[in-house]
């Protein structure tokens, strides 16, 4: 007689090889775990399709084994690409770059990757597990969980378990039927050149208004006068282009209160510099006479009006070139020529004092000796209109003084170059030489990091590195600006910098017995706050920041 037990068994053996998750728990809490802290851009749906190829009943065990060795690079790729962490794309365009760093830099990136804190609570997360497991079925919790972040991620969360209220990375979509009501390419935009931003912020949303930033972009631009006047008065302009300075670098160094910035004139207080890279950030500047555009597209060619330093040289400005370093690392010099149109032969850099050691081996030279040979140069031709543009990066992540590996205290090297910034600017009062300097930092240096990116990297131009402190100063005027410096608080871009420029090209206010500094500084560009690398754009939207990597979805920028 046949046993019942055995007939049901064997009419449906393929359920009773169900053997849960097994280590693959461990897995999937921690990543909850880095969920729930906001460390995790995390894929939903994804990650459900993994589990279950993990849980699907294989009877073979062998076949069971090798799943699990299949797995191991399966979870190890989805858990990157949960991970803020740059993507295979960035890696590989950047290989060549990283390939340049000194060993002691990469040692000492890899190190800060390094979490102990985080360890220790994986560690606790670990133990606790396996405690656990000896009583409690987990795969049941780790399933359930699974399952309810997929359904919060489809209908929206009626409540959160996660800091500020933000489920997962994912930005709550409306569904199907409902229309983007952004501002479309041929909308009217707001004051200030901004598209408005009055429809909820879905992907679909976000992207679409994104088309409206650069399609209004591409419609502005500075217009300079196409000759000067007779009574024009001449003038040098200087433009400092700083490598690794944000409003949250100065904050987090403590140096808001150095006497530095009580030099300027005006101050741009929420000025967006567009990128958090070296090369982009040159070539944006030495085209800040059109509006901004799109990573890509700043890699084509632009009309001459778009170039800043041509529209100088066609006023009788004798246009120059400075660098701080070499300008080898990343074709940093070759991209300037090719894409910001500056022809103006390198000044000497023979016999400069060397300040510094950069992060890969190069020289860099003291600032204050460069601005001495520079002064120097411009005392030979007195009374020749110049602009010059002087990029230069001590505060680079890496730098390191000569006979040393450690990375110099970012705190120190920031000091000595507001010292010794100040130190030419009281210089020039005295001189009493008619000089415009503009300073524009090209990026921060993410100097505390955050959820997203360790200290130091910058892949991902969030809004603490692409806030800098841009400010401007006129020296020689016979009538100078007296009192705390104007605070231009609007969001503002590098298409204002060049409206300013052109509103004193004629160098009168030099000599003027009066300057309406509010005239000068009234109806300024405001520009929104849209950064752009190759790989990642982050943009604020009604208040917010959100970021997009890989062209994939946009996400809320974890705060």
């Amino acid at each position: 007689m046949t046993n019942p037990t055995q007939t049901a068994v064997s009419s449906s053996p393929f359920w009773q090889y169900w053997r849960g998750l097994s280590g693959w728990n461990f897995y999937f809490l921690a990543k909850f775990g880095l969920l729930w802290a906001g460390y995790l851009n995390f894929h939903a749906m994804q990650n459900l399709v993994f589990m279950a190829f993990l849980l699907l009943p294989i009877p073979n065990r062998k076949l069971h084994k090798i799943r699990h060795w299949i797995a191991i690079p399966i979870g190890f790729a989805l858990f990157w690409h949960d991970t803020w962490l740059p993507g295979p794309e960035s890696i590989i365009s950047q290989g060549s770059e990283v390939a340049g760093f000194s060993m002691g830099y990469v040692i000492d990136l890899v190190t800060r990757f390094i979490n102990w804190q985080m360890v220790g609570l994986f560690f606790v997360l670990l133990v606790a597990w396996m405690f656990l497991t000896q009583w409690l079925r987990i795969t049941v919790f780790t399933v359930v969980i699974m399952v309810w972040l997929n359904l919060i991620t489809v209908v929206g969360p009626n409540f959160s378990l996660f800091p500020g209220g933000q489920a997962t990375g994912t930005v709550t979509t409306t569904g199907g039927t409902a229309a983007a009501t952004v501002a479309t390419a041929d909308a009217k935009p707001v004051v200030g050149d901004i598209p408005a931003q009055t429809a909820p912020p879905t992907s679909a949303n976000l992207n679409a208004w994104l088309s409206s930033f650069y399609a209004a972009e591409q419609k502005r631009q500075t217009t300079f006068p196409t000759s000067l006047p007779a009574d024009a008065q001449p003038f040098e302009l200087l433009v400092i282009n700083i490598c690794s300075l944000s409003w949250d670098d100065i904050e987090a160094a403590g140096l808001m209160q150095h006497p530095l910035w009580s030099h300027f004139d005006i101050v741009f207080k929420h000025f967006n510099s567009a990128t958090s890279y070296s090369g982009p950030a040159a070539i944006r500047l030495l085209r800040a006479s059109c509006g901004q555009p799109s990573h890509t597209n700043l890699y084509s060619p632009a009309g001459k009006q778009c170039y800043l330093f041509d529209n100088l040289a066609a006023l009788g400005f004798k246009t120059q070139l400075m660098l701080g370093h070499n300008g080898v690392f990343g074709d940093f010099l070759k991209e300037m020529r090719n894409y910001g149109d500056i022809q103006a032969p390198l000044m000497d850099q023979k016999g400069l004092k060397q300040s510094l050691v950069a992060f890969d081996g190069s020289p860099v030279y003291d600032e204050l000796d460069q601005l001495h040979r520079w002064n120097e140069s411009e005392l030979k031709e007195p009374g020749t209109r110049t602009a010059t543009f002087y990029n230069i990066l001590p505060l680079h992540d890496g730098n390191h003084f000569p006979g040393q590996s450690k990375t110099a205290d970012y705190k120190v090297r920031a000091q000595t170059m507001f010292d010794e910034l100040d130190t030419f600017f009281t210089e020039l009062e005295k001189s009493g030489r008619k000089v415009m300097v503009v300073i524009v930092p090209e990026h921060g240096g993410a100097l505390k990091g955050d959820k997203m990116q360790v200290s130091g990297l910058r892949d991902i131009p969030s809004p603490n590195i692409t806030n800098v402190p841009t400010a401007v100063k006129f020296f020689g005027m016979k009538a100078p600006h007296e009192g705390a410096p104007i605070e231009i608080d609007q969001p503002s871009s590098l298409l204002a910098v060049s409206e300013l420029v052109s509103r004193a090209v004629d160098g009168k206010m030099f000599t003027a017995d009066s300057v309406n500094w509010e005239e000068l500084t009234k109806g300024l560009p405001q520009t929104a706050p849209v950064s752009e690398n190759s790989n990642a754009i982050v943009i604020q939207y009604q208040n917010k920041p959100y970021v997009k990597l890989n062209g994939g979805d946009w996400v809320p920028y974890p705060q």
